[in-house]
């Protein structure tokens, strides 16, 4: 039986195994603070009620994750000084920074 050729590509499954062990961390946490709270409406209002903690952790992890990434665009200069590395890492900084934006502006907008 012939795997798909993606499937041979150490990375790519290693990065669809921690997308899965991230999904299944998050279904645990949900089924855990149902049951913790005791019924999914209480779980939904503990959520809406604690929206500003979220906020401010998911401020760190992006301070964590630019913190990361400016020691790492550091070190990629120094190793491919070349103007086409630099304007990759110009279009990946610009559409995290789009996508960021996007996903807190929707929060923001759903929650108001």
């Amino acid at each position: 039986m012939n795997r798909p050729a993606w499937l041979s590509n150490r990375r790519v499954v290693a990065a669809l195994a921690w997308s899965l062990l991230v999904v299944l961390i998050a279904v645990a946490v949900n089924i855990a603070g149902i049951h913790f709270i005791g019924s999914i409406d209480d779980w939904e209002r503990w959520l809406e009620t604690h929206t500003e903690h979220f906020f401010v952790s998911r401020l760190c992890l992006y301070s964590a994750t630019a913190g990361g990434w400016w020691w790492m665009r550091k070190r990629l200069r120094q190793r491919e000084p070349a103007a086409q590395s630099h304007q990759r890492l110009l279009r990946t900084e610009i559409a995290a920074v789009i996508t960021l934006v996007l996903l807190e502006g929707s929060l923001l907008l759903r929650h108001g």
